[in-house]
């Protein structure tokens, strides 16, 4: 945030409309999410015994679309005041994050899910 203040400072005060715009409509669907998750939302990758893998809500349409919102947020957010760069690095770390770490670790995670509805079944 600190970066995003600085290097959107240095744009005179222009907004790009369009790039707010994004970010505001990022929102609902953040929401829907979470909705969506209901009592087992959290940021933590957890296991919970007895449960079942989501599959409603926008979770019909991708595996993991809580990324796909934070990924439109750390893009338009920046971009809408010209911190640029800020965008770019943020895009790059966070793209690095998911695929190194986050992605496996909760796709393994589901898995478990996977398993236990194979066995049950």
């Amino acid at each position: 945030m600190l970066a995003l203040l600085l290097e959107g400072r240095k744009s005179g005060g222009r907004v790009l409309w369009p790039m707010l715009a994004l970010f505001v409509l990022a929102q609902p669907l953040r929401y829907w999410v979470i909705r969506t998750l209901g009592r087992y939302w959290n940021t933590r990758i957890l296991i919970v015994p007895g449960g079942k893998r989501v599959t409603g809500g926008p979770f019909r349409f991708m595996p993991h679309p809580n990324y796909a919102v934070v990924a439109l947020e750390i893009a338009a957010a920046p971009l809408a005041v010209g911190a640029w760069r800020t965008a770019t690095a943020y895009t790059v770390l966070n793209a690095a994050l998911l695929l190194l770490v986050r992605l496996p670790a909760e796709n393994a995670a589901l898995a478990v899910y996977q398993t236990e509805s194979k066995s049950s079944g």
